[in-house]
Formats: structure tokens, C-alpha cells, sequence
């Protein structure tokens, strides 16, 4: 069984495919609550495993990826191992993309803590900064419900894509919708790169619920 969340929801760059799976689809209000895809990125100043503050504003001008994480959650652990996620922070941030994984779970929640997340770099061969808000207050500006769930920013600062890492909510890669493995970000990625519109914008996100403190 699949956590809250799994199920697959895609919004297209087309006005009336979006209007069209609006209504096929039910989804929860609440599961996007947060920013919109082509709005502004909300900034944020938050600390690193080492202490160091990391501010959005510091990559002006880059493409950002924010990537919701916790190591404790099995369905990060499969992305990290088996799936999608495996190595993509690195190949990425090769082409010039800026990786931030962010922790939004409450002291004392699952994955939560520095050590925690040390370990996790560690076990995933992470090279990426990993932060921490352990208040949740980035999270729930982003409306980030799941981990992983994912937020694409442009080099103009606009959310170009927010939800699931692919289509395949099992976290390995091995129950693709349709069959086939599609990879949400690294579609959009490239089609950032050649200057082409991102056809999927918006998906479903699954995984575990990120532990915020209330």
C-alpha cells in the first residue's frame, strides 16, 4: 500500500489540458496548498549539516532544484538506491544546476537532527547540501506534503515545476504509470536547458508525509 499522496496528478503547460484532468481527477486542496507553478520562489535563509547559512537568493540567476528529504523514510531510501534520484543531484549540478535537499521535519520526528542526516549523506553518497527546517517553515511555504517531493526553480525565479521525482510511486522505479519510467525533473531540467517550455509541470507527489511539528 501506498502512502497519502501517491496517486498520480499531472498538470500540462496546455490551459485546457489542465482543465480537462481537473476535472477527471479529485485531489485533495489541501496536498498543493503553497506556491504555485510560475510564481516567484519564496526566498530562505537556513543552515547546512556544518552550521553554514544557505540562502535561495545566494543562486540569483541559476536553476535550483529543492528536494524535500528525510533520511528515514523508505521511500527516499528506495529513490536514493533504486530509483530516480540515484546520482541525479550530481549529474545535475555538472550541468549547472543548483541541488538543495531540505529537511522540514521537527526535533525528535523521523530523519530529523544533524547526525541523522549526516548519515543519510553518507549512506546515499549525497554530494548536495542537505538543509535544515526544523521549524517548517520553508516546507510549508513551499507546501511540501511529501518526501521526496520536488520544486524546480528557473533562473528568473519562478517555480517551474513542483511534485514527484517521476511516475513511479513505489520510489524504485519498477511500477512506472503506463509502464513506462518517466522521470518528472530531469524532463524538465532539460527542457529548461534548451530554452523549450516544461510540458509537465505540476505531479503528484508521493512518499512518506513530511514530519512537521504540528
Amino acid at each position: 500500500m501506498f502512502a497519502v499522496g501517491s496517486e498520480s496528478r499531472i498538470r500540462y503547460a496546455c490551459p485546457m489540458k489542465n482543465m480537462i484532468l481537473a476535472a477527471l481527477m479529485v485531489v485533495s486542496g489541501s496536498a498543493f496548498a503553497g506556491v504555485e507553478v510560475g510564481a516567484s520562489a519564496p526566498d530562505f535563509s537556513l543552515n547546512d549539516l556544518e552550521g553554514k547559512t544557505v540562502k535561495l537568493s545566494d543562486f540569483k540567476g541559476k536553476t535550483v532544484v529543492l528536494e524535500w528529504f528525510n533520511p528515514g523514510c523508505p521511500y527516499v531510501k528506495a529513490s536514493h538506491t533504486k530509483g530516480s534520484l540515484v546520482d541525479t543531484a550530481k549529474k545535475q549540478a555538472a550541468k549547472g544546476v543548483v541541488w538543495l535537499s531540505i529537511n522540514s521535519g521537527a526535533e525528535g520526528k523521523q530523519g530529523a537532527g544533524v547526525e541523522k542526516n549526516k548519515e543519510g549523506v553518507k549512506t546515499f553518497a549525497m554530494t548536495n547540501p542537505v538543509l535544515l527546517d526544523e521549524k517548517g517553515t520553508v516546507g510549508k511555504a513551499y507546501g511540501a506534503t511529501n518526501t521526496p517531493h520536488l520544486f524546480i526553480i528557473n533562473k528568473e525565479g519562478k517555480v517551474a515545476y513542483r511534485g514527484a521525482p517521476d511516475n513511479s510511486p513505489d520510489g524504485e522505479g519498477a511500477s512506472p504509470a503506463g509502464g513506462t519510467l518517466v522521470s518528472y525533473v530531469d524532463t524538465a531540467l532539460a527542457e529548461l536547458a534548451a530554452g523549450k517550455p516544461v510540458k509537465v509541470t505540476e505531479s503528484k507527489a508521493y512518499g512518506c508525509g513530511v514530519k512537521y511539528a504540528n
